[in-house]
């Protein structure tokens, strides 16, 4: 009889000791496929990439974090150690120079998006799409205050309204009209709350289901400036964040990009 019971007790023991092991064993499966990934994000990016990181959290058991900024300082928070796992830049140059000091994983850096720059005033009769209010002796008589762009030298979005307003004969007669914004999303702040009358910022910024959601604007032709190509990097090699990159180059994923106002290849 204490033979059967021993028996009966250590089988007992053993299946729940099992059972608690299976338990653990499906609980840390669940916590391994489960992760959480930091993306820095430049700022004229942030609504798509909000986007894009609601999606692809619907469809996976991972979290995203944005970290929204100028493609300048991230450069350089990425050089201090920053905890980032993938890079959104605003531009090719910062990525490429990322690759070329080996800070990034191995044949992970990608074109995900061109920009568009676009002037943009709150005021609906300020500027004129077709351009015509935008010809340079216009823009040198036009009775605003102040002309919103990013800092050219941290900001792609900066750089390209610099060449745009060189290219039409007036960014040395507009110095004195000029505010400079750290990043391209400071840069519609300047102009939202009406601390400048117009500026230049990236159509997804102002952009909503194929319209531009409010005032007038003027969409700036290819032509003046360099073309704002946006790459991507990986950082890290963890799963979740080659899986948020495999979704943001997917149909799905470029269709998010596009209707955010941004051109985007095969």
């Amino acid at each position: 009889m204490l033979l059967t019971f021993q028996a009966a007790g250590k089988t007992a023991f053993h299946l729940a000791l099992g059972l608690l092991l299976l338990v653990f064993a499906i609980g840390y499966a669940g916590a391994s496929r489960a992760d959480d990934i930091t993306l820095a994000v430049a700022s004229n990016f942030i609504n798509t990439a909000k986007q894009l990181a609601a999606d692809f959290e619907a469809h996976s058991d991972h979290r995203v974090t944005l970290a929204v900024g100028s493609t300048g300082a991230h450069y350089a928070q990425i050089r201090h150690g920053a905890p980032f796992d993938i890079f959104f830049a605003a531009d090719a140059a910062t990525p490429k120079r990322l690759e070329q000091e080996n800070r990034i994983i191995h044949d992970s850096r990608f074109t995900y998006a061109q920009g568009q720059l676009v002037l943009w005033s709150l005021d609906a009769a300020l500027v004129d799409k077709t351009g015509k209010l935008l010809e340079p002796e216009m823009l040198k008589k036009n009775p605003f205050a102040h002309l919103a762009i990013a800092n050219p030298r941290l900001a792609p979005y900066g750089l390209a309204a610099q060449q745009t307003l060189t290219n039409l004969g007036v960014f040395d007669s507009l110095q004195n009209k000029l505010v400079r914004g750290e990043n391209v999303g400071q840069t519609y702040q300047f102009i939202h709350s009406g601390a400048a009358a117009l500026g230049f910022v990236s159509l997804a910024q102002v952009i909503g289901q194929d319209e531009i959601n409010e005032g007038s604007y003027w969409l700036v032709p290819q032509d003046l400036y360099s073309p704002i190509e946006q790459q991507a990097v990986l950082l890290t090699d963890k799963k979740a964040a080659r899986d948020f990159l495999s979704f943001v180059r997917s149909d799905a994923g470029k269709t998010v990009i596009r209707t955010h106002g941004y051109r985007v290849g095969d």
